[in-house]
């Protein structure tokens, strides 16, 4: 009897650990490794390779292309890469083992960028502290489903409100904040750092507590891939409906949900919307055609002059811009705010600078703030991180 019980317990261990073998097998490897001089080691496993490369946004100063190192085998089996110095930054990567695509098995944290997947890791000091989670009072984050009329369904997005906004009874303003082309409601709280970045502003005072709501700019998607009813499908970068004015068409409907359902201050003056690339030629529409909604716009690497590739015909929505370009003027606003980086792409670039030089015309007041860089995250959130310091003040 006495065997039978030891010989039950001994299968019960051994089926758990199988079990549950993932909570068991720890990574072999320590990888990345952020040395005391800010340079980073990164190493992998991978004994029958035979190239071993490490890609991402190794360089805050580079605009587009990755930057690719070509990793070397130190023992039988470990591959190994140490970078330069790397300035506070929150950078992205990934490993490619003879020509195939892999993320660091020795490091849990990955964010999904449209359909990839790219492990992340932060130097600290500076504007990144920012981006780290700080003893600080936090805000909460909802996803919250909304009806659309306009759509015909339930959509998702993504609400982040102060600390302390549930334990008060006062009204908040609201930052509309919008992803770019191939993104979701999950962009900013992922790879935009947004509820980071509000959280530690609004705890250093240098920024007013607000409720962020940030949106689903793909009205033929009711929600970030695999949070819908859809399931598992794939990510895809262009969608029905990019860009062709339904979006803009049906904004309304986010603002009639989040002005029911939340303590919002309700009028210009307690509203602001911003948007990256994509969501920054959604922002520039949607104040366009509601010119009495938002004292505070915001653009960041907008893709104004971008157009979908398609033969649909052109949306009211983007239809006499300059008679609504002086009502949006004539109307007033406390800021129009644009960020670029000097390496964007052409057709952004100069679409932006058309744009200016249409408000220049008329007379129309804005701030443009030009950097180093391209169309990257890292912009994006020294955008957002300036711009929330400047709202409803």
């Amino acid at each position: 009897m006495k065997n039978s019980v030891l010989i039950f317990i001994f299968a019960f261990i051994s089926f758990s650990l199988s079990a549950q073998q993932d909570l068991f097998n720890a990574p072999s490897l320590t990888s990345p490794v952020i040395n005391a001089d800010n340079t980073v080691t990164f190493r992998i496993k991978a004994p029958d390779a035979k190239t071993v490369s490490l890609s991402g946004s190794l360089d805050v100063s580079n605009a587009f292309a990755e930057i690719t190192y070509d990793m070397q085998k130190m023992n039988d089996s470990i591959w190994s890469f140490t970078t330069p110095v790397l300035l506070p930054e929150l950078y992205r990567y990934r490993f490619t083992i003879d020509g195939v695509r892999t993320l660091d098995p020795g490091n849990a944290f990955a964010i999904r960028d449209v359909g990839n997947l790219s492990n992340i890791f932060i130097i600290g000091g500076g504007k990144s502290d920012l981006y780290k989670v700080n003893r600080v009072p936090h805000g909460t984050v909802a996803y919250r489903w909304y009806n659309s009329p306009g759509n015909d369904e339930m959509r998702r997005l993504t609400v982040y409100t102060p600390a302390g906004y549930e334990n008060g009874n006062g009204k908040y303003p609201v930052l509309y904040l919008l992803h770019g082309v191939g993104g979701d409601e999950e962009a900013w709280s992922g790879s935009g750092r947004a509820v980071e970045i509000l959280d530690n502003l609004i705890a250093q005072g240098k920024a007013k507590p607000m409720i962020v709501v940030m949106t689903n700019g793909n009205v033929a998607q009711e929600a970030a891939p695999g949070k819908g009813s859809v399931g598992f499908v794939q990510p895809t970068f262009m969608l029905p409906h990019t860009m062709d004015g339904k979006f803009e068409e049906t904004f309304t409907d986010i603002l009639t949900f989040i002005e029911q359902n939340y303590r919002t201050i309700q009028t210009k003056e307690g509203r602001a919307i911003a948007g990256l690339s994509m969501g920054g030629f959604h922002t520039a529409n949607i104040a366009l055609n509601y010119p009495n909604t938002f004292d505070y716009i915001g653009l960041f690497s907008s893709a104004l002059g971008v157009r979908p590739m398609n033969n649909n015909p052109v949306s009211p929505m983007y239809q006499d811009t300059d008679k609504k370009l002086n009502q949006l003027m004539k109307n007033g606003y406390k800021l129009y705010w644009m960020g670029m980086g000097v390496d964007d792409m052409p057709m952004i670039y100069n679409g932006n600078k058309a744009f200016r030089e249409k408000m220049d015309s008329i007379g129309m007041r804005y701030e443009y703030h030009e950097t180093a860089g391209g169309h990257t995250w890292n912009n994006w959130r020294d955008y957002l991180t300036i711009f929330a310091q400047r709202l409803f003040k």
